[in-house]
């Protein structure tokens, strides 16, 4: 049931030490123009993404409830934590872990590929989108861990779970799992990723991770509507 997340998270982690091996050749100069170019990419993916919504003002509540429950929680500080404490014991080889980690699993997750592709594996067995998603994240590790480091790696477990758990409870939620609700969350996460850019080219230092749970909002929203109905 899982060989299309497990070929997908994989394949991340093969792009991922490629770009790592890469990255040891490349001058700082040369590393910082990457950076530039890839924030500049991600903002465009972002934009590209943002366009979908369907419902503004649900996806501005859900920003901001989520970044309420987010900053309560504070999932930056815990992501933080964890990517200190993996670049301590690399001692320092694993780059800047805690971005490669946020902004790489944002970009793997947050897409209608991984959505959609999980709840056609999990209810027909179909693995083929989720088998081209794979090929697409593995290219896009390369360059991402060449500039990144070591926390691109870790975002094949962020990957792994997210999907996995869509595909397993993909019987129990297609009815929740419109093509708006996918929309939306599809909506949220593309703004992240703007966000993501902004911090990666130093225009903004933004919490990126506080704001997560809103990605999740139009699913509950969606769960509410159903009952009421």
């Amino acid at each position: 049931m899982l060989l299309g997340t497990a070929v997908d998270a994989l394949s991340i982690i093969i792009g991922g030490m490629i770009g790592f091996l890469l990255k040891s050749g490349i001058q700082k100069r040369y590393d910082d123009i990457i950076v530039n170019g890839i924030g500049l990419c991600v903002i465009l993916i972002g934009v590209q993404g943002a366009l979908k919504v369907t419902n503004m003002l649900l996806i501005i509540i859900s920003v901001v409830i989520g970044g309420i429950i987010g900053e309560f929680i504070d999932i930056e500080c815990y992501l933080k934590k964890l990517g200190d404490g993996i670049e301590n014991k690399l001692k320092g080889r694993g780059g800047k872990i805690s971005e490669g980690f946020i902004t790489s699993s944002l970009l793997f997750c947050v897409g209608a590929m991984a959505i959609v592709g999980s709840l056609e594996s999990g209810l027909t067995g179909n693995n083929k989108m989720l088998f081209t998603k794979s090929v697409l994240d593995g290219v896009s590790a390369i360059v991402l861990t060449s500039s990144l480091g070591a926390g691109v790696l870790i975002s094949s477990v962020s990957v792994f779970v997210y999907q996995g758990l869509i595909t397993v409870a993909a019987s129990f939620i297609k009815t929740v799992m419109t093509k708006a609700v996918i929309n939306d969350m599809t909506a949220i996460g593309s703004l992240l990723i703007i966000g993501l850019g902004f911090n990666m080219l130093g225009i903004a230092k933004m919490k990126i991770a506080n704001l997560l749970p809103g990605i999740f909002i139009p699913v509950v929203y969606q769960i509410i509507i159903g009952i009421l109905k």
